[in-house]
């Protein structure tokens, strides 16, 4: 068909067959009198799939309570704390304990910006409408992050208990405070443009950077809070017995209690694209939060080998950070995840899923969320061990599911399931060769890079 044929409009019939069909349809009357009535995911879930799922697991390592990151956007900081702070309650001998959300916001806020100011001087001169502009000029300071971005935080600025700087009105609800930060950012964003188009310098443009970045600091302390800049911890064991450290810096602090080198942990994901090469690794363009930090890397591996690693990971005996997209095939209530959950094509009469890679390609997928994966249910044994659920770590607060903790089937973990975190050790050899290769570059707008969305 010629690319320039007129467009065809929708007859009325077209129209008058459709409805003829749809009457005449017993079934589909029967639908819509049900879901004319309720939900469509009431009258879609399947009873038999509800039925089969059990919270039990053979590895169950979580004796903690989940947090809550409510209405914000900082579930990659929060699954990143979750699984910092069992190893740190652990050292400390305490029942539970907490890093500070906010402390890692408020940092992460400041290095997003200047990181966006530095691309916008770097896009200067193109067209404002050029996508890649178009796309900085839409995200100027979204909450979401990845992995990678977590570890750069964390290198540069260290951790606090939450003590130390607790939650705001802000931090739980950041949508008043990001407004305001993308207005000023996208002020600035015109004028660097303007300033560059009249042919001024580099330096003369990162002077104006600075100046809008004191202003953005000063809008995230009215929100958040100052941060603190040394830190007297005190605590209280399972025993009873006090504890007291000396002052110490966020940057101290952290290797003293968070009982992980993150620099040993390397990203992997599962992209089943076709452009997308198994064993080689990716980065996104203007991805990240720091800007002299180590680029957001990811390795691209079988999901086959991703299962393994999170499975021995967790069987080791240590949590294991992911990203996913949480919302296909999930019961809120429940806490549920599995791919037949809902039997929407029953409902419908039609198919409306596709494989993981055309969901990629036609925008019907993407990383959506991070979590903790805390426990699996194996089974097998002599070499055939397989998972068939895993317990997961929200950050939605504990009123629903198992007290916040959720339940995935392993049918879900191939379809929905994106990246995880681990050691570097614990890949095969090639594989770790692989991370020394030149990552590809994948655009800004590439799905990989959605979670920091």
């Amino acid at each position: 068909m010629s690319h320039d044929s007129p467009r065809q409009s929708l007859g009325s019939d077209d129209v008058e067959r459709f409805t003829k069909q749809f009457e005449a349809n017993p079934a589909y009357r029967l639908a819509q009198n049900a879901v004319t009535n309720t939900s469509v995911e009431d009258v879609a879930l399947d009873r038999s799939v509800v039925t089969s799922i059990a919270t039990s697991m053979s590895h169950h390592l979580d004796d903690w309570e989940v947090t809550n990151q409510k209405q914000s956007g900082r579930c990659w900081l929060f699954a990143g704390l979750n699984l910092l702070r069992a190893s740190a309650a652990k050292s400390m001998g305490a029942k539970d304990f907490e890093f500070s959300q906010n402390y890692l916001l408020f940092w992460d806020k400041l290095e997003k910006a200047n990181f966006w100011l530095e691309a916008v001087i770097e896009t200067a001169d193109r067209d404002v409408d050029d996508r890649t502009v178009a796309h900085l000029l839409e995200n100027p300071i979204d909450d979401g992050g990845q992995w990678n971005m977590f570890v750069a935080l964390v290198a540069k600025h260290g951790l606090v208990p939450k003590s130390a700087m607790p939650e705001t009105h802000s931090s739980s609800k950041t949508a008043g405070m990001n407004r305001s930060v993308a207005q000023l950012l996208r002020r600035t964003a015109r004028d660097l443009r303007a300033a560059a188009a009249t042919g001024v310098s580099a330096d003369q443009l990162r002077a104006k950077k600075v100046e809008s970045l004191e202003v953005v600091h000063r809008i995230l302390a009215i929100h958040l809070g100052a941060p603190p800049s040394t830190v007297q911890w005190q605590w209280q064991d399972k025993d009873k017995s006090f504890h007291r450290d000396d002052e110490t810096t966020p940057q101290e602090f952290a290797p003293k209690y968070a009982g992980l080198e993150l620099t040993d942990y390397i990203c992997v994901v599962h992209d089943p694209r076709a452009t997308s090469e198994v064993g080689r690794t990716y980065t996104v363009e203007h991805l990240g939060n720091v800007v002299d930090a180590p680029p957001v890397v990811y390795l691209n591996v079988d999901i086959s080998l991703m299962r393994e690693l999170t499975m021995a990971t967790l069987v080791g005996g240590e949590p294991v950070w992911f990203g996913c997209d949480t919302g296909k095939m999930a019961n809120m209530e429940r806490g549920y995840w599995d791919e037949h959950l809902y039997d929407y094509d029953g409902v419908y009469d039609a198919k409306l899923n596709m494989d993981k890679a055309d969901r990629l390609l036609h925008h019907d997928t993407l990383m959506t969320h991070a979590m903790l994966f805390t426990g699996v249910d194996v089974v097998g044994s002599d070499g055939s061990e397989t998972p068939r659920r895993w317990r997961v770590e929200n950050s939605w607060g504990d009123e629903k599911a198992d007290k916040g903790f959720w339940t995935m089937n392993d049918n879900w973990f191939g379809e929905h399931v994106f990246e995880i975190a681990v050691r570097r050790s614990a890949l095969p050899a090639e594989l770790q060769q692989a991370l020394e290769q030149e990552p590809i570059v994948l655009p800004a707008w590439d799905p990989m890079g959605a979670l920091a969305h």
